[in-house]
C-alpha cells in the first residue's frame, strides 16, 4: 500500500489512485508549468481508514435507512451530516496517521497546507458537479491537516453528492476520494483565468483580488475583471470594483480584513500581469485540448498554478428538478447575517402587519363584487409571502446547520445532534401557543364548575378569567378549527380548542424537556476558539438560535394570512350555499391554491385496509427516548381535536400550526423526514422519543396499534396488539 506520492514521483499510471484533479496537477507539473508544493494522498488511505474504522458498513446503514430517491433536502443533508460525524470521530488507525505526519512533517514542514478534494473523476470534462467536494486551506497544524484529510473524505458522501448519486455513480462498494496536499502560498493577488468567457466564445475572462483567492472562491470579495480577446490575447475591457476586503493568512487560518488604503485605489494586476497570465491559461487549453477554468496566485509577481478543471456544461435539469435550488441553500456566514437583518427588520415585522390588518377586517360586510376582489387580493398576498418563504425563509435555516457542522468539527461530539441542545429553550411562537394552552387547562383543573359547564357545552361559563383568556387566545391564535394559527371558524367555532383544553385538564401538566446546563455546552463549544476568535463563536450561536426560532415563526406568521384568505373563500362559500351570487365570486373560488409551505402528501389510509404491514419500520433518530404505547394516525388537520393524552402521535408533517398537540403526546412518528422539521424540533422542546423519515407512515401504522418508538436508533416497531376502539 503506497498512501502518499509526491507530484514529481507520480505517472499516469496513478490516475485511478490519485483521482481526477491530482491527475490534472501533475500533467500540469509534467509541461513544465509552476506549482506549489505538492503531495497526493492515494484512494489506498482512503480504503484503510473506513475498512480499519469500520465505517462502510455504518455507510452502508445511513445510506440504506431509506430510499434515497424518496428523501427530502432535509433527510439528505441529515444522513450526509451522520456520515461526516463517523469520519470525524472514528480514531486514526496508528499506522496510517503516522504515515500520514511523516509526509506532513517531511512535505510541509512549519508551512501552511491546503487540502483538496480529488474524487476519481472530479475535474473529468464533461458535466460539471463543482462544489458537491470540499477543500480546505491554510491549515497550519498537524492536528488540523489530518481532520482536513477526514473531511475531505467525508464529503464523498456529501448531501451534494448523494443529491448527484447516480450521475456520479457513487457506490459505497466502488467509490473513494484521494487528497491533495498542497502548500498555501500567501500570494499579493489571486482569482480565476475562465480560457472562454461563457457569454461570448471569442473572449476569456480573467477574476483577481487582492490577498488570497478563499474571498472571490465563496463570494464574500468582488473581483476586478478583466476580459481579453482569445485570438490576439489583447486586453479589451477592465471593469474595476470597490476594494474595501481581502483575505489574509494568520497562525491560526484566514482573516477577511479591510484592505489597506495605499491597494484601495490599485488593481490587483497590471496589463502586463493580465496577459502574462492569459497566455499561461490558453496553455493549459492547448494541454487538455478544451476551455479550461484556472486557480492561481501571484507571489513578488510570480504566477503559480493551483489547479484547472475543464470548462463543463451544467447539468441538464429537468423542470421540477430541485437538486440546483437545493445546494443554493448553502450560505456564508456572512450571507446568512445579512439575511437574517433583512428577515427580522422587514420581512418578519411585514409580514405580522398584513396578517393583523387583513384580521381586522370584516368581510361578512363586503358586498359581492367587494368579497370578489378581497379573495383575490388575499390570494395574491399569500402567494407573495410563499413566495418569500421559499427565497428567503428557508435558506436562513441554513444557519442551523452551519452552526451543528462547526460544532461538530471542533467538539466532536458523541451525538451528533447535541449542538441542537444548545438551541433548545429558544422562545418560539408556537410553544407561547402551548403555555396559552396550558394556562386556560390549568383553570378547568382547579375549578369543577367550569369543567362542568364546559362539557355541558353551556354559551357562557362561570368564570370569567376563563372567558377572558379564551378571547385572548383566539384573538392571538384562532380557535384550532382550523388547520393553520389564526383561523376560525372552519369547524364547530371554539368547540375544537375547548376539547383540546379538556383534554390537557384532564391530565397533570406536561413538564417540558429539562433544560440542560446550557452553559457547560456554551463552554464546551467556545473552548474550541482561541480567545480572539470567542466573538465569532458567539455570532456563530446567535445566528443559530436566530435561524431555530424563525424556522417556527415564519410558519406560524404565514399561516395567520393564510386564515385571513380561507375566511374570505369560507364567508363566499356560505353565501353560494345561501342562495345565487355574482357569477365573478364564483370564478374568484375556482382553482384556488392554499399554502405552498405543507408538504403533507395526503397519504393516510383511513379505511386500515393496507394490509402488508412490516413489524420494524427504519427512519432517522429525531428525538432521544424510547416509549410504547398506542397510536393516533391523524390524516387531517380536523382530526387532531381527537387525540388522547399518552397517545403516539402518527403524522405526515407535523408544522408549527398543529404543535399545540404535542403536549399531550407520548411520542412522534412523521412521514416528513430531517432533524430540522418542526416535528422534530418540537419533540425535543418536550423531551419526547421521535422517529422521522418513516415512508407510508400514516399507511403503515393504524390507529389504535401498540408501537414502540425508539428515538435513539430511529426504529419503530409494530407489536401486533390493537385497540379496536381507540376513541
Amino acid at each position: 500500500m503506497n498512501i502518499a506520492v509526491p507530484i514529481a514521483s507520480a505517472s499516469a499510471e496513478d490516475r485511478r489512485r490519485i483521482g481526477g484533479k491530482a491527475y490534472a496537477l501533475w500533467r500540469m507539473h509534467h509541461a513544465g508549468l509552476t506549482l506549489p508544493e505538492t503531495v497526493f494522498v492515494t484512494t489506498d488511505a482512503y480504503a484503510a481508514f473506513i475498512t480499519e474504522a469500520g465505517l462502510q458498513e455504518r455507510i452502508l446503514l445511513e445510506l440504506n435507512r431509506k430510499n434515497p430517491d424518496l428523501m427530502r433536502w432535509e433527510e439528505i443533508w441529515d444522513c450526509a451530516a451522520r456520515i461526516r460525524h463517523l469520519f470525524l470521530t472514528r480514531p486514526w488507525p496508528s499506522g496510517l496517521k503516522n504515515e500520514l505526519l511523516a509526509v506532513v512533517r517531511s512535505r510541509f514542514p512549519g508551512v501552511p497546507v491546503a487540502v483538496r478534494s480529488s474524487a476519481l473523476d472530479e475535474d473529468a470534462s464533461g458535466t460539471s458537479f463543482a462544489g458537491i467536494h470540499e477543500s480546505h486551506i491554510h491549515l497550519t497544524e498537524e492536528r488540523s491537516i489530518l481532520d482536513g484529510i477526514r473531511k475531505v473524505w467525508a464529503s464523498l458522501w456529501s448531501d451534494g453528492a448523494l443529491l448527484y448519486r447516480k450521475e456520479t455513480g457513487l457506490s459505497v462498494e466502488r467509490s473513494a476520494m484521494a487528497v491533495v496536499l498542497q502548500e498555501t502560498l500567501a500570494g499579493d493577488a489571486s482569482g480565476v483565468v475562465f480560457t472562454v468567457d461563457p457569454a461570448d466564445d471569442a473572449k476569456g475572462v480573467i477574476e483577481a483580488v487582492h490577498g488570497l483567492n478563499e474571498g472571490l472562491i465563496d463570494g464574500r470579495i468582488p473581483p476586478d475583471r478583466w476580459r481579453c480577446l482569445r485570438g490576439s490575447r489583447e486586453i479589451i475591457e477592465h471593469i474595476p470594483v470597490s476594494r474595501n476586503q481581502w483575505v489574509m493568512p494568520t497562525s491560526a487560518g484566514t482573516v477577511t480584513s479591510p484592505i489597506p488604503e495605499h491597494l484601495k485605489a490599485v488593481p490587483p494586476l497590471n496589463d502586463g500581469h493580465v496577459r502574462e497570465l492569459f497566455a499561461l491559461a490558453m496553455t493549459l487549453e492547448s494541454i487538455w485540448g478544451c476551455p479550461q477554468d484556472v486557480e492561481w496566485t501571484c507571489c513578488d509577481g510570480r504566477f503559480v498554478l493551483l489547479q484547472s478543471r475543464p470548462i463543463t456544461t451544467s447539468v441538464d435539469a429537468s423542470a421540477d428538478d430541485q437538486r440546483g435550488w437545493y445546494l443554493s441553500l448553502h450560505r456564508s456566514f456572512e450571507n446568512l447575517q445579512i439575511l437574517r437583518k433583512t428577515i427580522e427588520t422587514e420581512r418578519l415585522p411585514a409580514l405580522r402587519r398584513e396578517a393583523d390588518i387583513l384580521s381586522k377586517m370584516d368581510v361578512a360586510a363586503l358586498s359581492d363584487p367587494a368579497l370578489t376582489d378581497e379573495i383575490r387580493r388575499r390570494a395574491d398576498i399569500n402567494t407573495r409571502w410563499v413566495d418569500v418563504y421559499w427565497a428567503e425563509f428557508i435558506p436562513f435555516a441554513h444557519g442551523i446547520r452551519l452552526f451543528g457542522q462547526i460544532y461538530n468539527e471542533r467538539v466532536k461530539p458523541e451525538d451528533p445532534y447535541e449542538f441542537m441542545r444548545l438551541l433548545g429553550q429558544t422562545p418560539l411562537m408556537s410553544l407561547e401557543r402551548n403555555d396559552a394552552l396550558e394556562q386556560l387547562a390549568t383553570l378547568v383543573r382547579e375549578d369543577p364548575v367550569l369543567r362542568q359547564a364546559i362539557e355541558a357545552r353551556q354559551d357562557m361559563t362561570p368564570n370569567p378569567l376563563f372567558e377572558e383568556k379564551i378571547d385572548s387566545f383566539i384573538n392571538r391564535f384562532g380557535d384550532l378549527s382550523c388547520p393553520m394559527t389564526g383561523g376560525k371558524q372552519c369547524g364547530q367555532g371554539p368547540e375544537a380548542l375547548l376539547k383540546i383544553v379538556l383534554e390537557l385538564a384532564g391530565h397533570p401538566r406536561q413538564p417540558k424537556a429539562a433544560a440542560e446546563d446550557m452553559e457547560i455546552l456554551r463552554q464546551k463549544f467556545f473552548d474550541t476558539f482561541d480567545p480572539m476568535e470567542r466573538m465569532e463563536a458567539e455570532s456563530l450561536l446567535d445566528l443559530a438560535r436566530a435561524s431555530y426560532r424563525i424556522r417556527d415563526d415564519d410558519n406560524m406568521l404565514i399561516g395567520r394570512v393564510e386564515a385571513q384568505l380561507i375566511a374570505a373563500v369560507n364567508e363566499a362559500r356560505a353565501r353560494l350555499k345561501a342562495g345565487v351570487v355574482s357569477e365573478d365570486l364564483q370564478k374568484a373560488l375556482h382553482g384556488l391554491h392554499f399554502g405552498g409551505v405543507s408538504s403533507s402528501t395526503g397519504e393516510a389510509d383511513p379505511t386500515g385496509m393496507y394490509t402488508v404491514r412490516a413489524r420494524q419500520l427504519v427512519g432517522q433518530p429525531a428525538g432521544p427516548g424510547v416509549v410504547r404505547g398506542k397510536a393516533r394516525v391523524v390524516a387531517d388537520p380536523t382530526e387532531i381535536a381527537n387525540f388522547k393524552s399518552g397517545e403516539i402521535l402518527v403524522v405526515d408533517a407535523v408544522d408549527p400550526n398543529m404543535t399545540y398537540i404535542v403536549p399531550l403526546a407520548a411520542g412522534i412518528i412523521e412521514r416528513r423526514g430531517g432533524m430540522l422539521i418542526h416535528g422534530a424540533i418540537i419533540a425535543r422542546e418536550y423531551g419526547l422519543p421521535c422517529v422521522t423519515g418513516i415512508p407510508e407512515a400514516t399507511t403503515r401504522i393504524r390507529t389504535g396499534d401498540v408501537i414502540t418508538v425508539d428515538g435513539f436508533l430511529g426504529i419503530v416497531t409494530l407489536s401486533g396488539d390493537r385497540d379496536t376502539e381507540p376513541d
